[in-house]
């Protein structure tokens, strides 16, 4: 695969517009797995609302737009504190990364990751955090390759189709 370069800026607040767009849609996506869609879009809405008080313009917060060798913007990143660490101004947390569809598997993940984990390097950052969804085979690969560890892991089972065999609870003696 090619080696991919890319640089980072800061959103427009059109480019902001549709990041935030994408990146809700898709959550409320996943959160529809768990709960009813409202409820997910609701949700989704009050942590936009609690993580980005001022949008584009939210403090301690970097919302970047990854461009490549022909200026083409490729995709983007959100970066700000790890909100697991509070006080501890040396932890980040990567909120979202995202390659546009076009150029999708061309090695523009690693390059997006590697560039907002030089970005908060620069920034004195020494460790940076992330939540992925336990389907998404690609992310989880990169994020593999590019050195991340499993630090903690969630799992859930639906067992509302289990039905039918009775099983009998022996009341407590």
């Amino acid at each position: 695969m090619t080696v991919q370069q890319v640089t980072l800026r800061t959103m427009t607040p059109a480019e902001y517009l549709a990041a935030t767009e994408h990146r809700e849609a898709e959550s409320v996506r996943v959160l529809s797995r768990l709960m009813p869609a409202e409820l997910a879009r609701e949700r989704v809405a009050r942590g936009t609302a609690r993580f980005l008080p001022d949008g584009l313009d939210t403090a301690g917060h970097h919302l970047l737009t990854a461009r490549n060798d022909a200026g083409e913007a490729v995709g983007n990143a959100w970066v700000g504190p790890d909100p697991a660490q509070a006080g501890n101004a040396r932890a980040a947390w990567l909120y979202d990364i995202n390659v546009f569809e076009a150029f999708q598997r061309r090695g523009y993940g690693t390059a997006v990751l590697a560039a907002v984990e030089a970005h908060i390097a620069r920034e004195g950052m020494t460790g940076l955090g992330l939540n992925v969804v336990g389907d998404n085979e690609a992310a989880i690969a990169l994020y593999r390759r590019s050195g991340y560890d499993v630090t903690s892991m969630s799992m859930r089972k639906d067992v509302s189709a289990a039905g039918g065999s009775e099983i009998a609870v022996a009341p407590a003696e």
